[in-house]
Formats: C-alpha cells, structure tokens, sequence
C-alpha cells in the first residue's frame, strides 16, 4: 500500500496560507501593499478585537475589473509578473500572488471593487476559500476588503494568537510602516472605532513622522540627503543628544519597501561612533533609493529581509551621508554669559496730599515743597574668587573606627571645583595644665581600627585594616546597597512626583508591553499613564533615581520588558530594581568626598556587602605579607 498522498485542495490551501498569514498583522500588511500597488492615494484601516473579529482595508486605487474579481483569489494569480525576466527587477510591493488565496483559506472574506468607468461595482463573497456569492454593487471606485473571524476554521492556529491588544499593537506598527515609507498616501487607522493614526498624505516624510511618532521624536531629528555611486539616500537621523537604548526605532526602507537590513544599521552605527555615549543607539526614518537589478527582495518569507549584488555602494552611502548630515545639523550648545547692568533704585515719592478746600487768602505764605530726594545708588556685590592649593587640601587619615556617620540616599558626589576647604583651629593650652604622673602602658586587647587611606582613579576606596588594605569598587558597592533597600521596599517604593510628567515615544511593540505591565512598574516606583498612539507619560519615579535620564530609562524599561514577555513577574520586578539601582548609584569617576567614602565603607562593613547585582565582587583584600613579599621585606 502507498504511504505517499496527494493532498487535497483544501489542506494544500491551509498549509500554504500559514506560511502567509501568521496573525491579523499579515493579513493588514498584504492588503495594504496591494493598496499601495493599485496607485491608492488614500488607504483606510478599521479593526476591532485585534483584528482578530474584524479587519476592513479601504482605497481609492485603481479597483479591480469584475472579470478578474474570482481569478484573483487564486494560488499564485497576479497581475505583477508575467514572465522569468520580471523577477529580476521586481518593484511593486507584492508579486507571490499568494496573499488573496492564503487569507480567503483561513477566513471570512468580502470584496467591493469598482474600476474607473464601470457603471456598476462587484460584490464577491468567500468563506474559507469557497465561493458564496458574485453581484452588482454600488460603490465608490477603488477597493475594499473586509476579513471577518480570521482562523475560524483552523482552532490550532486561533491558541497561538496573542491578546487582542498584542494583536492591535503589531497592525499599528504595520500602519506607522506605511505612513512613513509612503508619506504622499494618506494613511488612516481606526482601532476599536477610536482613530489613532492620521497622517496628511502631502508628500513630505517629517509629516509623517510627526503623524506617528508625535512631537517629541520630530524635534529631535536631523535631515538627511545624500547620493554616492548611484544610490539615494533621504530622511532623517536622531541628534546625537536624541539616542536611544535600543534599535526599536530605526526604520530603513528600500524603494519604499520596509526592510532590516545590518548593512544599512552597521553603516549607521559607524557614522554616529565617536558622538554617541556608550549603550546608545541612534535612531532613524532612512529611505534608500537603489536599481531595483541591484536588489532581491524575493529572499525572505514575508520580504523584510533583501539582498544586494554589492553591499559596499549601499554602506558607503548611509555611512557618508549620515557623517555629513551629523556635521552639518548637530551643531553645539553654545552658552552665553551676559553682563548685568547695574541696578537703580529710586527711593518712592512721598504722596501728594490733595485737600479740597477753599483757596488761600490773598497775601497768605505758601507752604515750601518739600527737599527734592536724590536717587540712591546701590552699589554692585563685589565678587570674589577662591582658589584651593593643593597643601590645603583635606588629609584623607580619618579615624574610620571613631567616625560616626549616617550614609544617606542618593550618595551625593562632590565636585572637585567645589570641594570645601577645611578650617585649621589651633588648639588652646589651658593656663594650669595637670602634668600626669608617667605610668606603665596598659596593653589594649582590641584591633587597630580602621583607616580610610583614600581612593584611587575616583573609583576605588581605600582602607587600611590591621594587617590588610581593602580595596572596594564605590559603584558596586553602592548599588549593591540600593538594591537590597529597593527589594525591602517592594511594592512600597519612595515616590517623587515630577513637576512635568514625561512624554517618552515608543516602538509599537515596547509601548504595548509597558501597558500590560503597568502594575509592576508602579512596584518599582514609577507611575505611567497611557497618552496614546506609542507615548506614555511618566508622573512618578523612584525617589532614589533623582534627575537621572527619566526618558532613557523608561525607554530601557520598555526594551526589557518587550523582549522578557515570558518572564514571571518576580524576574521583572527584580530587573527592574537592578537598573534603578545602576542608575542611582554613584558613578566610578565621581569625585567623593572623604566622609562620603567613610560612611559608605562604614555601612558595607555594617551590611555584610560581598557582591553587586551583577555578580562582580564589591571588593577585594591584599594581605600586608603579600605586599611585604613584592617588595623583597620577606621571603
């Protein structure tokens, strides 16, 4: 018996239509690219529940004839290829001629189309890739497509579906795609009949932006335009002082077609290296325009990944253009001091006294003005300026056993410009001083106390011990400290409301994870609202995170909290206290005072410190023989 079977239609259909339509967000992306091929210049998207219930895709593109309405769900039916050669230089959007046929399998299915000059429009209907009707229908010319129950008729597929609002998130990250590779299409997305996206369609990409990612982004962006061996490139970049965490927000796009592409992020990340801080990454909206021979976009399932006959024109140019809009755009702070002038103050007028009687008598002796006041110059502040030898400068021997000194949060750092000088008091001998009579020394059974030698490189606190000397890492040690105070306080965080909450703008995905995870973040300290359409708005941060980056931090959280959707809510909370407690820690290179480094050696000692968050030591001990022996005192 033959153990080889021919699938039937049907199954062949639903297997193929996997490989297609992964979630409503594919659905929305195949319709809307076909959209865009039939010349739309309007495009309107409406879902509800994710999309998972409803999806609508409306536009005013060319339509379709009603002869080919029922041809064009078909397996591999387009009207973008025609021949071998065609694929060599593919430049519409969709070309498989798989999408119709894979979401007509898997759904419930209406078309209304009308073409320029028809009288009439068509209506066709299918369910599950099985025709049910084909009429005339009133309607306007261009094309609208509404999927209904999407996996209806494959329940395996239904359980992998996200939440409703995953699912909703990842068709906006859809449309903020197209609004920005096609800024001349207006793009509309209504979600749960609230509209959320609305871009003006007038041809210019920082529109677009600002219609997606909103104000803040937009006014932290440099333009970009540039050509080098053939290859265009146009858009815009971040300000360097604008980086971010992570590369959620680079969107680089290739004859209008939404790609990842490493040549084009290295070739970024190298133009910004030298003006970025470490751990940042700029972000960018960067069209390349490129021979469509020189490209294949037939590489990858769902065609966001492509592949170039040369990648080095392709590098040279995002590498060049983008070194050249940095030096034309990012142009410095510049501070102005300007001289005051000198304050006037005039001493006030005595008040007239108007009395409404009768006119003197003729011959009566009138009453003198009084003396004229001279206007009172008050002279300017004199100014003073103080400079600090390095002979005054505060020994670093104190007596760390006899200080007595609470370490508060945050550990503040002292600049060295304002490092205050120590006053030096003699002492006063007394007039009768009682001479003791000599006796013999009692010995003293108790350790020699500690000694806080100093620090070194502004990282490295350095304590004598008996016979040892300790060296702790400041930043290890401290963060370490507020760890374990933010651990013990869990749920329970200090709060400090902000003057003016913080507006941040995030990627679509990162946005819907900190919605879903608002409860965990309000446990770590920090209280964030929903502002709408990929921005939240920052009220509360834990008290201990002072003015630190409030937006990079959220920015950081979000990442995280995007990537870990599996992690149990304890692994959340508890990274979330790892890079508060990073952030709000004294930094290695901060210049500490003294007492500052005694008291937070002092509290190590008192809470049995070994390690920091991280797992690195907080410190290490050399033993006095060891330093003895490097130095040949004993062998």
């Amino acid at each position: 018996m033959s153990k080889i079977n021919v699938l039937d239609k049907h199954i062949a259909e639903l297997i193929a239509a996997g490989e297609v339509v992964e979630r409503p967000a594919s659905v929305i992306k195949e319709l809307v690219e076909n959209s865009i091929d039939a010349g739309a210049a309007s495009i309107t998207v409406e879902i509800k529940n994710g999309g998972i219930t409803y999806m609508r895709v409306t536009d005013n593109g060319s339509g379709i004839a009603r002869d080919d309405v029922a041809v064009a769900f078909l397996r591999h039916a387009t009207s973008k290829v025609r021949s071998q050669d065609d694929l060599e230089s593919i430049s519409t959007l969709g070309f498989r001629g798989e999408a119709l046929a894979s979401i007509a399998a898997v759904a419930r299915v209406e078309l209304l189309t009308a073409t320029r000059g028809e009288l009439a429009g068509t209506r066709y209907e299918i369910d599950g890739g099985v025709e049910q009707a084909c009429e005339d229908a009133g309607c306007a010319q261009g094309t609208t497509l509404v999927v209904r129950d999407l996996f209806y008729n494959t329940p395996a597929r239904m359980k992998f579906l996200k939440k409703d609002v995953t699912e909703a998130n990842a068709i906006a990250a859809v449309m903020d795609r197209l609004a920005l590779s096609h800024p001349e299409i207006s793009v509309r997305f209504i979600r749960d009949s609230r509209e959320t996206l609305n871009s003006p369609g007038d041809g210019k990409l920082k529109s677009a932006i600002y219609a997606v990612f909103g104000k803040e982004f937009t006014a932290g962006l440099i333009p970009v335009e540039y050509e080098l061996n053939g290859v265009k490139l146009w858009g815009f970049i971040s300000k360097p002082a604008s980086a971010r965490p992570n590369r959620s927000m680079q969107h680089f796009f290739i004859n209008g077609r939404y790609i990842k592409s490493r040549t084009a992020m290295v070739a970024l990340e190298e133009a910004f290296k030298g003006s970025l801080m470490v751990g940042k990454v700029p972000a960018c909206v960067l069209h390349i325009g490129i021979s469509y021979q020189a490209v294949d976009v037939n590489v990858h399932p769902s065609k966001i990944e492509v592949r170039f006959i040369n990648e080095k024109p392709v590098f040279d140019a995002v590498y060049h253009g983008v070194k050249t809009a940095l030096h034309r755009g990012d142009t410095p702070n510049v501070m102005s001091f300007q001289k005051q002038e000198t304050a006037v103050f005039e001493q006030p007028k005595a008040p007239v006294q108007i009395r409404f009687s009768a006119p003197p008598a003729a011959g009566a002796v009138q009453p003198q003005p009084a003396v004229p006041v001279i206007p009172a110059v008050r002279p300017a502040a004199p100014s003073y300026s103080f400079a600090v030898s390095d002979s005054h400068r505060p020994t670093f021997h104190t007596d760390f056993a006899a200080a007595n000194i609470e370490f508060t949060e945050p550990f503040p750092v002292v600049r060295e410009d304002q490092a205050a000088v120590p006053a030096v008091t003699e002492p006063v001998a007394p007039e009768n001083p009682a001479v003791p009579e000599p006796g013999p020394a009692e010995p003293s059974d108790s350790p020699e106390p500690e000694k806080l030698v100093g620090e070194a490189f502004h990282t490295y606190i350095i304590l004598e011990w008996g016979d040892e000397l300790v060296f702790i890492d400041k930043h290890a040690a401290h963060e370490r400290m507020l760890y374990e105070k933010l651990r013990a306080q869990e749920g329970r965080a200090d709060q400090q409301m902000l003057l003016e909450p913080v507006a941040v703008t995030l990627e679509k995905n990162e946005y819907a994870a900190v919605m879903d995870s608002l409860d965990i973040c309000a446990a770590a300290g920090f209280e964030i609202d929903d502002f709408g359409s990929g921005t939240v708005l920052v009220r509360s941060v834990p008290l201990i995170l002072g003015d630190d980056d409030i937006a990079g931090t959220v920015m950081e959280i979000a990442g995280y909290l995007q990537s870990a959707k599996n992690d149990i809510t304890t692994e959340k909370l508890d990274w979330l206290y790892h890079n508060v407690a990073c952030r709000a820690a004294v930094k290695a290179g901060d210049l500490s005072s003294p007492t500052e480094l005694a008291a937070l050696a002092r509290r190590m000692e008192s809470e049995d410190i070994r390690y920091c968050p991280h797992g690195r030591p907080v410190s290490i001990v050399m033993k006095k023989k060891d330093l003895e022996r490097q130095f040949g005192r004993i062998q």
